[in-house]
């Protein structure tokens, strides 16, 4: 028992003739601490998704958010998103008036976005920079 504090401790060291002491409340503490913490991380974390029950207005918004975030229109398929979790756009080159069927492929990595289910929201994560984008009017299920 330390008797400054009249709490018990715990001798867990010894450095230079002198003990070093863990107080046993601040341990018991600690590791709660650490469970609870997990526990809440665990319940909000993200999942890979995939979109179920694709409408128009599902498509309507992952056209827009990637259109947004792309700075530029992109052609989407129907199934877009819906049979997997991620979704890549490859680099290529731009036709030009010289060379309107350029052959060969830009060496850049492609750019690949993540369906994540977090609770009941889809969200869209640019791989790039982590961004994460909200998708509206979209129902996911996870993978």
């Amino acid at each position: 028992m330390d008797s400054f504090t009249g709490r018990r401790s715990i001798p867990t060291a010894s450095c230079e003739g002198r003990k070093a002491v863990l107080n046993r409340d601040y341990f018991v503490g600690l590791c709660a601490f650490l469970v609870v913490g997990c526990q809440t991380l665990a319940s909000d974390e993200d999942r890979p998704a995939r979109i179920i029950d694709a409408d128009d207005a599902s498509r309507t918004a992952l056209q827009e958010t990637l259109n947004r975030v792309l700075g530029t229109n992109v052609t989407l398929s129907d199934t877009a998103l819906t049979d997997r979790s991620v979704l890549t756009f490859e680099n290529w080159p731009i036709p030009t008036m010289e060379n309107p069927v350029p052959q060969g492929r830009i060496m850049k990595m492609p750019i690949q976005f993540r369906l994540m289910l977090n609770g009941t929201d889809c969200i869209l994560i640019d791989n790039r920079d982590d961004s994460r984008h909200l998708l509206e009017n979209t129902t996911c299920i996870a993978e």
